[in-house]
């Protein structure tokens, strides 16, 4: 257990918008409506009037590893043994790390009313976000003393940095249609955190003996420790109130004259207040690891890090931002043949994240014959990285069902990596290693909506809230 808790960290810390699944824009999905509150789900005369995925979680999962430990790491997960060849120490070299989670647990939406074209409904997710910078030195030091010189003095090598936060997400969404042109929604969400971690080693100094087998470490920096009564067990993962937090979704479509769809979004801006029973350690400590080279190093490493870390508590509560972003889209649709049976949808995207400095670019390009839709998505980010993603859809107006990647070659690399022990591939680096998984599922039940013109009751013409709020701001009734 203590060797899981020492790799995982290096493993499945993020916090990037690389996870952020573009191939859903504008598919009018389920989950595309969730995830961007001013989508349509519904579409009149065709669709029911409710849609769920009753239970069936749609999920996203998103890793992302760069730098020189890719080999050792996956040499160290799929075969268990570690390799530093091609590791360089004491030259500031560094490697980021990330993972993304979303699961939506439960939706439930309805098409409220013809009268202003309204939908609301109600989601349960869970999710975990992070990031982690490691240096070449903090692996290669898993490894034994054979990278590092006996007796030589090495300062700041191991000056690490992560963090990662988990969370319950219950949210109230409301999308209304203000007239031909013009549709905005929001998104109130409670966030219920689960856990959180914080680490930031701001100084460190280590001296090796290989005669004895043992290193003498130091290391200075901050540590949170979100609260949880006893040890992490299974049931901390249900939702409580211990860690309460709030966050708001907001976002606006506008359909141009000549069809173009400009759509803006603010996702997820919120925060969360960890319990007053957390754990902050300003730590300045030494220790000194011994075993270096037999089989229970990692189990000494561990607990000695343990004890330099936990130093110097501090009770009290802190305040954490969420995942937040900002996107802007536009999006045209074309029929690609004479009998419109083949019909290109590009959307091109732009993403930034609101407290940390992630930007990316994507280009979705799906192409739908019927009900099957494919799409290539390419993105572009701030690390320079290129990443090609591809999704299959199946979807009526009544039922929908999806799966994909956005890192589709890596995380193809990755899974043969992981079946065949002899793959080449765990012992080289790359730009980088990552992989991508999405699946999703909903189904629409009840009467069907039906358009004004063809409804067999007799809308008044009022409009909703937001409409009749756009209507006394603007002066305006259309």
């Amino acid at each position: 257990m203590k060797k899981i808790l020492l790799v995982l960290p290096l493993l499945v810390l993020s916090a990037k918008i690389f996870a952020q699944q573009f191939s859903q824009y504008n598919t009018g999905t389920l989950y595309d409506a969730f995830e961007n509150p001013s989508q349509r789900a519904f579409i009149p005369d065709s669709s029911k009037t409710y849609a769920t995925n009753f239970l069936i979680p749609n999920l996203n999962f998103n890793f992302f590893l760069s730098g020189d430990a890719q080999a050792t790491l996956k040499n160290r997960v799929f075969l268990n043994k570690y390799t530093n060849s091609a590791l360089v120490v004491n030259q500031g070299r560094l490697n980021m790390s990330n993972f993304n989670a979303n699961v939506y647990f439960l939706m439930f939406r309805m098409f409220k009313s013809l009268n202003g074209d309204e939908e609301m409904g109600f989601s349960w997710q869970g999710k975990a976000e992070g990031h982690a910078i490691f240096t070449d030195d903090s692996f290669a030091a898993l490894n034994g003393t054979q990278s590092f010189t006996s007796g030589t003095p090495y300062n700041n090598i191991f000056n690490d940095s992560y963090y990662f936060q988990t969370y319950h997400q219950f949210s109230f969404t409301y999308r209304e249609k203000f007239n031909k042109q013009l549709a905005f929604g929001f998104k109130f969400s409670a966030l219920l955190g689960i856990q959180y971690q914080k680490l930031t080693v701001t100084n460190s100094n280590a001296v090796y003996d290989n005669a004895k087998d043992t290193i003498g470490l130091g290391l200075a920096g901050k540590y949170y420790q979100s609260f949880v009564p006893g040890h992490f067990i299974s049931r901390d993962y249900l939702p409580t109130l211990r860690n309460p937090g709030a966050s708001i979704s907001m976002g606006a479509t506008y359909r141009t004259e000549d069809s173009y769809i400009i759509q803006g979004n603010i996702k997820d801006l919120g925060f969360i207040h960890w319990s007053p029973h957390s754990q902050i350690y300003n730590f300045d400590n030494n220790a000194v690891i011994q075993g270096l080279t037999t089989s229970q190093r990692e189990d000494s490493v561990y607990n000695k890090l343990y004890h330099i870390l936990h130093n110097s508590a501090t009770t009290g509560s802190f305040t954490t931002p969420i995942d937040g972003r900002a996107e802007l889209s536009i999006n045209k649709s074309f029929w690609i043949d004479d009998d419109h049976l083949f019909k290109y949808s590009p959307t091109l995207v732009a993403s930034k994240e609101l407290f940390y400095p992630g930007f990316i670019g994507a280009l979705v390009n799906p192409v739908q014959y019927e009900k099957y839709i494919l799409t290539l998505t390419a993105t572009y980010d701030d690390l320079k990285t290129f990443n090609l993603g591809a999704q299959f859809m199946m979807k009526t107006p009544n039922w929908e069902w999806f799966i994909g990647s956005d890192k589709l070659a890596q995380s193809v690399s990755l899974l043969s990596d992981a079946l065949n022990k002899n793959s080449p591939g765990i012992n080289q680096n790359s730009a980088y290693t990552g992989a991508s998984f999405f699946i999703g599922f909903s189904i629409k039940f009840g009467p069907i909506v039906e358009h004004p013109m063809n409804a067999s009751t007799i809308p008044t013409g009022e409009k909703g809230f937001l409409g009749r709020l756009w209507g006394r701001l603007f002066k305006t009734n259309n």
